[in-house]
This record gives structure tokens, sequence and C-alpha cells, in this order.
């Protein structure tokens, strides 16, 4: 317990899913979170159950990670409500279903405004506000998409490889400027999240069938206990790198 005492912050996508666990798992650690998502209801129920387990740590807004104006209005409230910004979680995501040859360029710009300009965005917004509070942790969610070839989430591989590149070269820039933040990325393989329902609606898939496979079906909170490690002190000399939670999904 008390792994992120007196860290500050903002969770990406915290509606649902990994950013829903992401937020849980650090609070649970001591840390205060500003959730963001374009769904307010649930965000809004996520915050208020949060704050039931420890009362002001979580606060919600409504962000669309492509707004670069919002982000800077989201980082400014961590801020001047908690005090400053340690942990910057880019979650939110969305998923195409459509080969190289059947995605348009709506559905391709779209998949890489959100998941590679929002990462962007937030990256570029959180580090001077990172620098003054002393330094920090950014957690890029990535994919295994990023190093297998799924023709049917085409879009989606590419925005979570232009993740994976982007990741190292803040890690770099950070260190160089001896800013004292850190910037990993995640990749993630098949866990039980409303993306992964919403792809399988598409592909006429379930859940078991990811289950039969010998990698399985990984859970939110398998993703969050690593978010944790990423987040804290205990992973102070972990910079530039991709982890992998897959279950040997890619070495196979």
């Amino acid at each position: 317990m008390n792994r992120l005492a007196g860290k500050v912050a903002i969770i990406t996508g915290a509606a649902s899913g990994l950013g829903r666990a992401d937020a849980q798992a650090l609070v649970e650690q001591g840390a205060r979170v500003l959730l963001s998502d374009l769904n307010e209801s649930a965000g809004r129920q996520v915050a208020a159950e949060l704050n039931e387990r420890a009362a002001g740590a979580a606060h919600f807004m409504t962000h669309d990670v492509r707004d670069e104006a919002r982000w800077g209005e989201v980082v400014a409230a961590a801020q001047e409500r908690f005090g400053g910004l340690h942990i910057l979680v880019n979650n939110a995501g969305v998923v195409v279903v459509a080969t190289p040859e059947t995605t348009t360029l709506e559905q391709f710009r779209f998949a890489n405004s959100v998941m590679s300009e929002g990462v962007f965005l937030g990256c570029k917004a959180a580090i001077p506000v990172m620098r003054a509070s002393g330094g920090g942790s950014i957690i890029n969610m990535s994919s295994v998409a990023s190093h297998l070839g799924y023709p049917v989430f085409f879009a989606y591989s590419a925005a979570k490889g232009a993740v994976r590149a982007m990741t190292k070269s803040i890690a770099v820039h950070c260190q160089m400027n001896k800013y004292h933040i850190r910037c990993n990325s995640i990749h993630a393989g098949a866990i039980d999240t409303p993306m992964i329902a919403q792809a399988n609606a598409a592909l006429g898939l379930k859940n078991a069938d990811y289950e039969a496979a010998p990698w399985g079906l990984g859970t939110p909170r398998d993703v969050a206990n690593l978010v944790v490690y990423l987040a804290s002190d205990e992973s102070a000399f972990v910079n530039g790198t991709e982890i992998l939670i897959d279950n040997a999904l890619t070495i196979q």
C-alpha cells in the first residue's frame, strides 16, 4: 500500500476497461487521479466510486484527447486541484475493424488522431508540468498489434506503432534534458475489456475463443498492476522500454 503516496496522475479513457482498472489501482496505492473520458456519465460514476474509497482522491473531466486546448485545461486542473503532476497514463483508444484494403482514409485518420495524435498532445502538455513537479512517469498504452501482423486491425496497428516509436523519443528527450521524466509503453495482448468485446462483435468471435488459445485472456487488473509499477519509484531505472503483457503471445 501507499506505493504512490503523494503522486498525482492523469488517466485518459478512464471511464471503462483498462483506464478504469488503472484508476482503481493507482488510488489504492495512494495516488490522486484526474480521470478523463468522453463518456461523462460513466466517468463521473468511476470518480464517485473512487472518492468513496478515498475522499478527494479522484476528479473527472470530459476530454477529447484530440483537442489540444482541452489537454491544457486537463493538465492545469490536475495541477490546481492536486498540486502537481507526476504520472500520465495515455490510455484512450478506439478500435477500427478493417483491412489495409477496406480501411477508409476517414477511419485511418480517426484511429490515428485518437491514439497517435492524442498521445503526442498528452505528452507535450504534461512534460512541462511534470518537470515543474520534480519529474514523473509517462505510461503510453501501445499494443501487441505494434509487434504482430493484424490485417483486420490495420489502422489500430498503425496508431499503436506510432505510440511505440514516440515513447522512445520522449524517453530520450527527457533523459538528455535531465527532466527526470521516464516514458515507457505497455503492449497488452488479449484483455477482457469493452474494446475487445466490440472487436469480437465485428469479427464474430467470443471471449471463449481467446480463452481456448494457449495465451488465454487477461484481465484489466493484470495491466493495472504493471501500470502501478511503472508509475512508482520502484521502476526508477526503467525508461524508454516496451513491456509486453501477453502471456507469451508474441513469441509463439
